[in-house]
């Protein structure tokens, strides 16, 4: 069995040094300070060219950011739906979603930097960092246990307009596929759609798109999760995990993240 490799200590410390870059880089952003690379590098006591060794530019600065605090905030999650048994994906991703939309209200910069940051190329290593991101891959993964489980209905690939089809089969999305027979990947496409719904409700409740009364109740955010129990195979489940997601909203965020 070949060695592990041992990184130098140069490399220890440019690790060190992308790590703080994070850190410094969450806190401007908490603090409501302008993300740029001069207010990185000042903070850190550097030059902006000397900070240009470990980032090229902005757009670089941003990816690195926004994929390290995805990782953090699934941590979160993750710690939120391990309440639950292993066994029992359903509670364990209606959870997952709720600690996702309590982060989104809580820390809303954060929230943006990672999922308003757009793909405006098809620049390829800023696409793979997109398909790579932890969030979408821990709900995918929760998905497809729930799939095992309940066999929820997917369409065939014969079912889809071309463009999905040939998405599904050549996915870019944050999705483990390979282990799916391309002829069953239309659940590749319950992905894309029950991603997008949860998605698409928490951005209008982060950004106050939204009537304030009914993202202070939860209301719509609670309907959303409950129209897709039926499609996912969990209609019969549906009294059981209202009940859950009812406690795990009624959570404020300090006791939710203890």
């Amino acid at each position: 069995m070949p060695a592990l490799h041992q990184p130098t200590r140069r490399e220890r410390q440019r690790e060190a040094t992308y790590d703080e870059i994070v850190r410094v880089a969450a806190e401007l952003i908490t603090q409501g300070a302008e993300l740029s690379l001069r207010a990185v590098a000042s903070r850190m006591g550097m030059t902006a060219p000397a900070l240009y060794r470990y980032v090229a530019n902005y757009q670089e600065l941003v990816d690195l950011v926004a994929f390290e605090l995805d990782k953090a905030a699934t941590q979160d999650f993750m710690a939120t739906a391990e309440k639950y048994p292993e066994d029992d994906p359903a509670a364990r991703l209606a959870a997952a979603c709720v600690a996702f939309r309590r982060w989104a209200l809580t820390k809303p910069r954060e929230f943006a930097l990672v999922f308003a940051n757009p793909i405006v190329t098809e620049e390829s290593d800023r696409r793979e960092l997109l398909t790579l991101s932890t969030s979408g891959h821990y709900f995918t993964d929760l998905l497809y246990e729930i799939w095992e489980l309940y066999q929820f209905p997917y369409p065939s690939l014969d079912e889809l307009d071309p463009i999905v089809r040939d998405a599904v089969l050549n996915p870019l999305i944050p999705a483990k596929a390979a282990h799916i027979e391309p002829a069953d990947r239309g659940i590749l496409w319950i992905y894309m759609r029950s991603w997008s719904a949860l998605y698409g409700v928490v951005t209008l409740e982060s950004t106050g798109h939204c009537d304030p009364r009914v993202i202070e109740s939860g209301a719509l955010f609670r309907a959303t999760l409950l129209d897709w129990l039926e499609p996912l195979g969990l209609g019969a489940e549906t009294e059981r995990l209202t009940q859950l997601i009812d406690t795990e909203l009624a959570q404020p965020p300090a006791a939710a993240a203890g």
